[in-house]
């Protein structure tokens, strides 16, 4: 686990300057590359509950033309939310993420940045905000999936670097990971499609370091529009 640890920590060192390089116009293009290529999806399309990262502005492709359309096509759009648990469980990180669902653009365009400049929800609207494992506010890691409208269809993920075999190398807090084991515990695991810029892509001879809490992507949608599949 160390090992692998230290691995991954080289590689976002190495990824980060990379994408220092990327200009502003390189990213806006291969924005509109993959959001055209997530939206044509067949999984987008059909799915009513979808989580979207919230892109930062710089370094990854942005998803504000996905919360867009996801919001005028009447889906039910979830956003990331992560907060302290007052009392961590054996197991359990001391911070964790919840999805919580947006409301409208009008919600999106009042969202304020947090440290890392990613829009986010007011402490005092989390309280009425509906949770994607069900019920209103943060769950405080609890897993229990209650009536019919709950749970993800879809999950668009972000990260430092993605490879061949549709691993993703997020930013070391274990944000997504935790979530999705959380959603496997409920017996609901979303499709998972990753977002990433072309620079973010390992070349074939290169691997991102996996560990056992790790979860692959069902599919990888790349900066010049190319969606790859993983086998099932």
């Amino acid at each position: 686990m160390a090992a692998v640890a230290a691995l991954k920590k080289d590689l976002r060192k190495k990824i980060k300057k990379i994408l220092a390089d990327v200009s502003d116009g390189a990213a806006v293009t291969q924005t509109s590359n993959a959001v055209r290529a997530l939206l044509a999806m067949p999984e987008y399309k059909t799915a009513r509950r979808i989580s979207v990262y919230l892109s930062m502005p710089s370094g990854e492709i942005s998803t504000t033309g996905i919360v867009r359309d996801a919001l005028a096509q009447g889906k039910r759009v979830f956003i990331p939310y992560t907060y302290n648990l007052q009392n961590p469980k054996e197991g359990q990180p001391k911070s964790i993420m919840d999805m919580l669902e947006l409301h409208s653009m009008q919600d999106f365009e009042s969202l304020q940045p947090d440290k890392w400049n990613i829009p986010t929800p007011s402490e005092d609207s989390i309280p009425n905000r509906v949770n994607s494992f069900g019920g209103k506010g943060v769950t405080n890691g609890a897993t229990t999936i209650s009536g019919e409208e709950a749970g993800l269809d879809l999950i668009v993920m972000p990260g430092m670097a993605f490879d061949s075999s549709f691993s993703r190398l997020g930013h070391g807090k274990g944000f997504y990971d935790y979530f999705l084991r959380r959603c496997h515990d409920a017996s609901r695991v979303p499709f998972r499609v990753g977002l990433s810029l072309t620079e973010q892509l390992l070349p074939p001879d290169e691997t991102v370091p996996m560990d056992d809490t790790d979860f692959r992507l069902d599919a990888l949608i790349t900066g010049d529009g190319e969606l790859r599949r993983a086998k099932a």
